[in-house]
């Protein structure tokens, strides 16, 4: 049975990560994209918004299906509609259909991600999560340098389509896996659907959400930003007072148990977890643009340098689950941190002129520190979950990460812009062109090499170094912060992981021995 379980999360792994290509792959895909379906610019932010917007809609209301109807049949359903929603992208003959694809993409995305988590809380011993929970990281961020890999070599040798139409045998695949070795679990008693809070927390992520989104475009002073981000305020506390005064009704059933946080492991679990990710957001923003703007490699070329980060995650998350087993989860957590901080501090080092092992060694640290911090954090927060409400306690969970993103695009795109404007040398240039070399390193080089100009181009890829450094010191200082919290504030004994405890009473039995 135990073989057959970890069988099964091969399975959950390979569909995680056919929609984590789907959220990678796009970048690459744009240029290509823009002609084909005769968008805009305002058409090509929605091509990538639409879809991580439906995402953060989709992931509560997911979560409660799963729990009430049953995860598996969830997952199931869920890459069911992934696989139709990649067909109608590639079958997409205007800019409209394919953001209502990329929508449709989204929600069933999020049903994949938070049943299958949701999947590896119930199905594995405390002694057997880390390690679970450590592939499954490991298959999400393995889907960063894949999704270029892969979109840049289809992009190149057959039509645009090809890009989604890849998803459609992978969900085959991992539809039929899901079948024979997922056994289904769900809630004992079925839990009420709160619609009242569904559309609160929702709305208010979805609002937050675009917010950031838009705050990375405009700035942080724009009205277009700050309204959605103080909406999104505002209906989130209002669904906390919503939950708490349904919460002290007789027989009320909020949306989320309150007294999940009483545990210090699950409250801090999954704020580390999205302190980490946060932290990480400096790499996966800046350095594919350096590779490409800088470096001058292609698509392919970007995600081969990623490489070293999936290395130091793949070697980092293993070892967290015995060493958290034998020193405690507050030590593991807080040495990864360090790791990680350490590894972006030398990072932020980088220069036009650095070599590529320098480069590839910073990231290998960083990425070793990722798979300490994310795998410790995350399997301690699920060892408190209840199985009977892990489905809606993983889509809160998996909401903070998606909050995360956003968040820290905005946050380290602004510093780096700000870095890159202020070392700009822009005298003698045309007042047309100087402006358009303002508005990024990508622009800048075009404006360079418009008039010709090797001195230009040299600095502005100078002030794109100065910006990335700006930014990986700033994501530095969040991992520094993240080790801080761990070393005061994360319980020791609690996170240590030394108990051998299987918890699936909502397994139902049909399924189980279908499962063996």
């Amino acid at each position: 049975m135990r073989d057959r379980t970890w069988w099964a999360l091969g399975g959950i792994a390979l569909a995680v990560f056919a929609v984590g290509l789907d959220g990678t792959v796009l970048a690459v895909a744009l240029p290509t994209l823009a002609p084909a379906l005769h968008a805009s610019a305002t058409d090509l932010v929605w091509f990538s918004s639409a879809y991580l917007l439906a995402l953060a809609a989709a992931m509560l209301p997911i979560g409660v299906l799963g729990d009430r109807y049953g995860r598996r049949r969830v997952m199931l359903a869920s890459l069911a509609v992934f696989g139709a929603a990649s067909i109608c992208s590639a079958e997409s003959t205007s800019a409209a259909v394919f953001i209502a694809a990329r929508a449709l993409g989204g929600v069933a995305g999020a049903g994949v991600i938070v049943m299958a988590l949701s999947a590896v809380t119930v199905l594995f011993t405390e002694r057997e999560r880390p390690r679970a929970v450590g592939i499954w990281a490991g298959v999400n961020f393995l889907a960063l340098p894949a999704g270029p890999l892969l979109g840049g070599w289809l992009l190149t040798r057959f039509w645009w389509g090809w890009v989604f139409w890849i998803n459609v045998p992978v969900v085959v695949l991992s539809l039929v896996v899901g079948v024979v070795l997922v056994p289904e679990s769900r809630a004992p008693h079925r839990p009420r659907i709160d619609w009242v809070g569904i559309v609160g927390f929702s709305s208010g992520l979805v609002a937050l959400v675009y917010g950031f989104v838009d705050a990375g475009s405009n700035g942080w002073i724009s009205i277009s930003a700050l309204g959605p981000m103080a909406a999104g305020v505002v209906l989130l506390v209002g669904f906390v007072r919503y939950e708490q005064r349904r919460a002290a009704q007789p027989g009320g059933e909020p949306l989320v148990d309150a007294t999940l946080f009483r545990s210090r492991a699950f409250t801090w679990g999954i704020a580390l977890a999205a302190v980490s990710s946060l932290a990480m957001i400096g790499v996966l923003f800046a350095m594919p643009q350096y590779f490409q703007a800088v470096v001058g490699t292609d698509a392919i070329g970007s995600g081969l340098r990623l490489l070293p980060l999936i290395g130091g995650l793949v070697l980092g998350a293993p070892v967290a689950e015995p060493a958290a087993r034998a020193l405690g989860g507050r030590r593991v957590l807080s040495a990864g941190f360090v790791v990680l901080a350490a590894g972006l501090l030398l990072g932020s080092f980088t220069s036009v002129d650095t070599g590529g092992a320098f480069i590839a060694g910073w990231m290998a640290v960083t990425g070793l520190g990722l798979g300490l911090t994310l795998s410790t954090a995350a399997s301690a927060a699920l060892a408190q979950l209840p199985p009977e409400r892990s489905g809606v306690a993983s889509a809160l969970m998996q909401a903070l990460q998606e909050v995360g993103g956003p968040l820290g695009s905005a946050i380290l795109g602004s510093v780096s812009l700000a870095a890159y404007r202020a070392h700009l040398q822009l005298t003698g240039l045309p007042p047309e062109l100087a402006e358009k070399a303002r508005g990024g390193v990508f622009d800048g080089t075009e404006a360079a090499r418009r008039v010709r100009s090797d001195e230009l181009l040299h600095n502005v890829h100078s002030a794109f170094a100065h910006g990335l450094s700006d930014a990986l010191l700033v994501s530095a200082g969040i991992a520094a912060v993240g080790g801080l919290i761990a070393a005061l504030l994360f319980p020791g004994a609690e996170a240590g992981g030394t108990k051998e405890t299987v918890r699936r009473p909502d397994i139902d039995t049909a399924a189980d021995a279908h499962a063996s």
